[in-house]
């Protein structure tokens, strides 16, 4: 006989169904199971429909940008989102390079990428001037991200800065990322301190996130290889010395009022590989999975108020001590759960990769056109806040899907993209990474693929 536990989740499930409207979401079928044999072009076809009708469908016709949400009143972008949706298509335009009749979509989706790291540069160099004054939400990471995939990209063959303006606006946002070690953010949540009371921090994300991207873009000719001395980036190395020493004295912390924090996955691993030492990072990982690794994914951060049910939607900030009221409700994301695959695949390990794909394998959802579907979070409804805090881990979440935030997570589908195209074997690492950042600092050849006779090598 069913416990009144289970009849009160159940009956909360069918409420959030009968409120969707036009939900794309639908539990996860057999049907979505494919062939062990399936030809690679088979494959290409079935991974291009999906980044087709999950993704790019949603890329802007003029800015080339991807919304936050899905829904079509919905005007924002963010750079973040952004970067890693234009990655996925690029990450599926190297797979199509290996086969000789591609019906063009190489092209197509290399320029999908170009496309919107063009629009990252136009709306940046258009508000240079006014940066920061009615969106005060500071984020170096965000910067550092654009620069490092910037560099990728250029140097798997793409040509996206095309003049001298875009060069030395390129050299400036350098000369703003230098100082990361030194300038308090708002960091990856949008939020600065842990309390959410408004003030900033020095987050060892956005300074690892700015190591790489100095790292990366050091004596790199914009150009790519038809370059010439006056397209080439320089970057000041005492400033990254500085970045490098405070990301170790800050790891394995993400900032002063936060113990660990899941936006700590892509700093130490892919795509900014930020970390050299093997003792920190492990250190710093162990610390992520122990704290916050939960049955529906990561949690941002201890005591994150983010879409809980106990989180007051009309105040910005929170009041002291409030953060109380979250304590073992925090949302859980399975997005982070796709970067652990991703790292392993990077690192080697398939125990990992296995681990991680077991683990958010239930927990993902298909479309009406049986394309996978991440949901953005997990979360604890209203009813059941009471006994989850009573007793962690006891009661059943529900994706956000049933909630508020649009119809597909754009993040989340571009990294599953990704993750399943390296698991798979469709692209390897040194496709998706071509600087070799993933590469150990002491197991790296000394060859440059930079196009400038001043390059220096960045300790």
């Amino acid at each position: 006989m069913a416990s009144l536990a289970d009849v009160g989740w159940k009956l909360l499930e069918f409420k959030a169904r009968s409120k969707r409207s036009g939900s794309i979401y639908e539990p996860l079928k057999l049907s979505s199971l494919h062939r062990e044999d399936e030809p690679l072009w088979e494959k290409l076809d079935r991974y291009y429909n999906a980044v087709k009708t999950t993704i790019l469908n949603y890329q802007s016709p003029t800015t080339g940008l991807f919304p936050v949400k899905t829904c079509s009143e919905c005007k924002e972008a963010k750079v973040r989102d952004s970067l890693y949706c234009a990655a996925g298509a690029w990450a599926l335009a190297l797979a199509y390079r290996r086969i000789d009749d591609n019906m063009g979509r190489t092209h197509e989706l290399e320029h999908s990428a170009i496309k919107c790291m063009r629009g990252i540069l136009y709306c940046y160099m258009r508000q240079a001037d006014k940066v920061e004054h009615d969106y005060h939400h500071l984020q170096i990471d965000a910067v550092s991200l654009f620069l490092l995939y910037l560099v990728e990209m250029i140097c798997s063959g793409l040509q996206i800065i095309y003049n001298t303006d875009e060069v030395s606006f390129i050299q400036n946002l350098v000369f703003c990322v230098e100082r990361a070690y030194r300038v308090p953010d708002y960091g990856m949540w949008e939020r600065g301190s842990k309390y959410n009371n408004g003030s900033t921090e020095l987050h060892s994300s956005s300074v690892g996130l700015a190591k790489a991207a100095l790292e990366a873009i050091n004596g790199f000719n914009l150009f790519g290889n038809q370059g010439c001395s006056w397209s080439v980036i320089f970057v000041d190395l005492d400033a990254h010395n500085r970045n490098r020493q405070t990301l170790c004295s800050l790891l394995p912390r993400e900032s002063r009022s936060h113990n660990t924090d899941a936006a700590l996955l892509p700093t130490i691993s892919y795509p900014a590989f930020a970390v050299d030492d093997d003792a920190l990072y492990s250190q710093t990982l162990d610390k992520i999975v122990r704290k916050l690794k939960g049955k529906y994914g990561f949690k941002r951060f201890l005591r994150d108020g983010y879409r809980t049910a106990n989180e007051d939607k009309d105040r910005r900030y929170y009041k002291p001590a409030e953060m109380k009221l979250f304590d073992g409700i925090e949302c859980e994301f399975p997005i982070f759960f796709i970067y652990m695959m991703i790292d392993g695949v990077f690192r080697g390990n398939k125990a990992q990769v296995k681990e991680y794909q077991d683990l958010l394998d239930p927990i993902i959802f298909q479309s009406y056109e049986g394309h996978a579907v991440v949901p953005k979070y997990y979360y604890v409804p209203a009813d059941f806040v009471e006994a989850e805090q009573n007793k962690h881990g006891s009661q059943k979440r529900f994706p956000s899907n049933s909630g508020r935030d649009g119809k597909v997570f754009l993040w989340g589908q571009a990294l599953y993209n990704i993750a399943k195209l390296l698991v798979d074997e469709l692209i390897s690492p040194k496709d998706l990474d071509p600087i070799h950042r993933y590469v150990p600092r002491q197991d790296q050849r000394n060859v440059s693929m930079r196009y400038s006779n001043q390059v220096y090598t960045l300790m």
